[in-house]
């Protein structure tokens, strides 16, 4: 029924369309055949063995197999490799590796590019920004003693290009912190007990135990500083060389070396022989026993110098408690030297008193207190007491001390080492340098890290005083007759280097470069300049190592100078230190030491046309007419290095 009424209703629909309407049948298309065969139709069927013929070895892919055996054991032995280099010399072979390809590159990049016109990759100012990007990754990805190595080019980095100021200004951010679990291995490795058993601590409040807390307060690029509070009653820091440190040692400076070398032959400029001493100086910082000796040595020092006894402080080392890679002192409450503001603000923490720990021991810490908040917050980072209250309910308070003075004892004390005792402290940058103020209201200095030191001989620091003293008064006859004994055939540019000004009293590096057009004098006066280089270090066996980290020294005293707004005449300071050591010396017979007598009351005499100039310069700066004295000679420092195709920046100091 349902087939019907079905088909009913489609009758219907049928005539109800119009006949136009209707589809009509198309023609069939006839497709001829492609392919004919060739006989009557046969089933499909295999091949039998006769019609397959003679059977045949299958292809074989030996090269595609020998590949890949090789790159499967290349990749056994690849992984076996890192994992090896990870567990005995903590990434010491990736590292130089990183190192090599690294310097590869950026000497190529300049063997190319460092042209007036270069052939790839934009001028020359491109140049040094991807060379600068490329360093400073290797540096932060390496870290350790390349962290190390950086911050002693940031700070020398004031003749570097801008490009590579900028990028070396971030190499004194603080360095990321070793796990706890590698502190105590250290500790545990160096004294053969635990933490707890070395220092009498707990870290669960235990009575009868010290306390100590797990976080570091400080951490640098090759160790980080923990506070603890002993039963004895000391406050001690605690600092501790990173574990990795001692794995990654030798090959790191394997690599320094044959990096150096490698550029000493590319670019022909003979430093490779100052490597040796640099190396030298760089394992002795990283000796904690050495670093406690050259601490005690500075603090007998101090005490037996009358100029300085009562404004300069070393921390005391506690031998009992130190090892090759754990040092521990006394700990510190000062301000550091970077914080001006804090320095010079208002005093309120009374009168007649000093800040913690300046000329009388630090306040007691309640024990008790300490313990019990170290059962009931597990893992408390923040033990230390807070001594701030000499700032003031408010927190604005400050030593109420003045730059003048505290840059006076600065001077003071590194020129003694250098020109007097012959003992200088090589790392003196703002955060090795503490400041408090004395019941008597007057500023000491507090000296810390004391790893990088150079020991002077009496007849080399004899000669640097006679040197200091000539450059002051343009004695070119004297000072050609040091340099000379020195192996130094470019005297002029030494005596820059050395002042840390432009030397006036010598040949200008212009000269007879007039009739030149811009692109020539630049050409020559880089070439002029690197044949400089090449002169000051003309003969690598007499040129004295030591000059390298005394000029650091004196960078570094110089920037701290400008930061603090010259509140100092420094180079009268320095050179009236020179002057008088030459006739201090007990080590000279009594007619040389009269006779420099007699010479340094006349130097005195003619110091006297600098500290005009000095006063002339800082009444100029307080009328807001000009530049302080230290500015005026860093600007002329960096017209002289635009000379040489340098650009200085003063601000590399003042992070």
């Amino acid at each position: 029924m349902f087939r019907q009424n079905i088909l009913g209703a489609s009758r219907g629909l049928a005539r109800a369309i119009p006949r136009r309407c209707r589809a009509q049948p198309s023609p069939i298309t006839i497709i001829p055949r492609r392919f004919q065969s060739g006989g009557p139709f046969q089933p499909l069927r295999p091949p039998s063995p006769s019609e397959l013929g003679a059977p045949k070895a299958a292809k074989e892919y030996k090269k595609g197999r020998r590949w890949g055996r090789r790159l499967v054991l290349l990749a056994a032995v690849g992984g076996l490799v890192y994992v090896v280099d990870g567990q005995l010399f903590s990434f010491g072979l990736l590292r130089s590796a990183r190192t090599f390809s690294t310097g590869l590159i950026v000497a190529l990049d300049y063997k190319m590019n460092f042209r007036p016109n270069p052939w790839v990759g934009g001028d020359i100012q491109d140049l040094h920004a991807r060379s600068a990007r490329r360093v400073f990754h290797l540096l932060q990805d390496n870290g350790g003693l390349y962290l190390k190595v950086g911050q002693a080019i940031a700070m020398q980095s004031a003749v570097l290009p801008p490009e590579f100021q900028k990028m070396f200004a971030q190499m004194f951010d603080d360095a990321p912190q070793d796990d706890w679990k590698d502190v105590e291995a250290v500790i545990r490795e160096d004294f053969g007990k635990s933490v707890e058993e070395v220092f009498g601590v707990s870290f669960t409040g235990k009575e009868g135990y010290g306390v100590m807390e797990r976080k570091a307060k400080a951490s640098a690029s090759v160790a980080q500083v923990h506070w603890a509070k002993l039963t004895d009653g000391r406050e001690i820091a605690i600092k501790v060389q990173k574990r990795e440190i001692s794995k990654q040692r030798s090959m790191d400076l394997w690599s320094f070396k044959t990096v150096t070398w490698i550029y000493s032959k590319w670019f022909d400029i003979p430093y490779y022989k100052l490597v040796p001493f640099i190396i030298e100086r760089l394992e002795l910082e990283m000796d904690f026993e050495n670093e406690a000796q050259n601490s005690e040595t500075m603090r007998v020092l101090i005490q037996q110098e009358k100029k300085l006894k009562g404004r300069v402080y070393i921390p005391t080392v506690y031998p009992e408690l130190t090892s090759k890679r754990v040092l521990t002192t006394e700990w510190i409450e000062g301000v550091r030297l970077w914080d001006k503001q804090t320095m010079t603000s208002r005093w309120l923490g009374g009168y007649g008193k000093g800040s913690p720990g300046a000329g009388e021991p630090l306040p007691p810490a309640d024990m008790d207190a300490l313990r019990r908040e170290a059962r009931t917050k597990a893992f408390n980072e923040s033990l230390k007491p807070n001594r701030d209250s000499w700032k003031g309910p408010r927190g604005k308070g400050g030593l109420g001390v003045s730059t003048k003075e505290v840059m006076t004892t600065m001077v003071d004390l590194f020129s003694a080492q250098i020109y007097k005792w012959g003992v200088v402290h090589c790392d003196p940058h703002p955060g090795n340098i503490f400041i408090r103020r004395l019941p008597s209201g007057k500023a000491e200095l507090v000296l810390i890290d004391h790893g990088l030191y150079v020991y002077l001989t009496d007849e080399f620091r004899h000669q640097y005083s006679v040197l200091w003293k000539a450059l002051m008064t343009f004695d070119n006859k004297t000072i050609a007759d040091v340099t000379e004994k020195w192996g130094i055939k470019s005297p002029d540019l030494f005596s820059t280097a050395t002042l840390l000004r432009p030397y006036e009293g010598g040949e200008k590096i212009d000269a007879g470069m007039e009739n030149m057009t811009p692109s020539e004098r630049s050409y020559a006066i880089q070439q002029k300049m690197k044949q400089g280089v090449r002169d000051m270090l003309a003969d690598e066996d007499k040129w004295p190592k030591e000059l390298l980290f005394l000029g650091r020294n004196m960078r570094i005293v110089q920037g701290n100078n400008q930061y603090m707004g010259s509140p100092v005449n420094r180079l009268k300071m320095m050179g009236e230190w020179a002057s008088s050591s030459l006739y201090q010396d007990p080590k000279l017979s009594w007619d040389h030491r009269l006779s420099n007598a007699f010479r340094h009351l006349i130097f005195k005499v003619v110091m006297t046309a600098s500290d005009v100039a000095f006063y002339f310069y800082m009444a100029r700066s307080w009328l807001g007419l000009g530049s302080n004295m230290e500015d005026a000679m860093e600007q002329r420092m960096r017209e002289m290095a635009s000379e040489y195709g340098v650009e200085l920046q003063g601000d590399v100091f003042e992070g």
